[in-house]
């Protein structure tokens, strides 16, 4: 089996169990499904800190392979545009991942400031609902 045939089964096994789930919560003490938000709070922190240091850490001998790589080039060896390629792919990694880690944080704030604000809603049309039940 290709590995696309198996991510596809791994896929579709994965959302007939997340629709199950779903399909079967009963109520507050039988639901699946839960939201923490300080387990998502702590993960958007590392993702953040993470997103921190690699863009330092992950960048502190590009200048010094670039010139390393320079010097060899105009010395004549091969392994001079070898470097040089090696650490532009570097480059391109380390920013692929710094965007990455950028996207978790904010996604991850997103959804936290979202859910608190639908709460909110939530509870003032509740609260607004039951002073109208008592006022009629």
């Amino acid at each position: 089996m290709s590995f696309d045939e198996e991510w596809a089964a791994a896929r579709a096994t994965a959302t007939a169990n997340a629709s199950l789930r779903l399909d079967h919560t009963g109520g507050a003490t039988g639901s699946d499904l839960a939201l923490n938000q300080d387990h998502i709070g702590a993960v958007g922190s590392e993702a953040h800190r993470l997103h921190s240091r690699l863009q330092t850490d992950g960048r502190h001998a590009a200048t010094a392979s670039a010139e390393a790589a320079g010097a060899l080039s105009r010395e004549g060896f091969a392994s001079g545009s070898a470097l040089a390629k090696a650490n532009s792919r570097w480059e391109s990694q380390v920013k692929t991942l710094v965007a990455a880690c950028a996207q978790i944080s904010n996604g991850l704030n997103y959804s936290l400031s979202s859910h608190a604000k639908e709460e909110q809603q939530l509870y003032a049309e509740f609260t607004s609902s039951k002073i109208e039940q008592y006022l009629t």
